[in-house]
């Protein structure tokens, strides 16, 4: 696979801005359905988990967890900043693995780590899969 069919429209790797921006304006777009578990949902965008991440979740290695969705508490949703962790290099390489364009893949990391993190069924998250992309979602998922 040539380099410039992976890196579509960058030159370089995208940074953790490039990522920031491209996950804030798809939390803008996010289902209705979403919007109301989430409330004010903060991103942060890393290289990797944090070690204290690494050690509780029992990664191999760092390039196991493409994000995590860490909640402040039971305040109301209106009060609270739960903050939805991206992990740049995981998502990288998931996105030159898969050849799938930057921003869905981010999408589908972001529908992914809401969804387990309020205990949807894999059955919900791909419906709100297929919201976001069409009835082809389910064939591109990523783990």
């Amino acid at each position: 696979m040539d380099v410039k069919d992976i890196f579509v429209g960058f030159t370089v790797p995208p940074s953790l801005e490039d990522i920031a921006t491209i996950a804030e304006t798809i939390l803008d777009d996010l289902p209705e359905g979403l919007h109301k578990y989430i409330g004010k949902l903060k991103i942060q965008v890393e290289d990797f988990p944090d070690d204290f991440i690494a050690q509780e979740m029992e990664l191999e290695t760092q390039f196991d967890m493409l994000g995590c969705y860490q909640s402040s508490g039971l305040a109301s949703k209106t009060k609270r900043q739960d903050v939805l962790y991206l992990y740049r290099r995981p998502i990288l390489d998931v996105w030159a693995e898969k050849n799938e364009d930057l921003a869905r893949a981010i999408n589908r990391v972001m529908i992914q780590e809401i969804g387990h993190h309020f205990g949807f069924s894999e059955d919900e998250i791909e419906m709100y899969e297929e919201d976001m992309f069409g009835a082809t979602a389910a064939n591109m998922g990523v783990s």
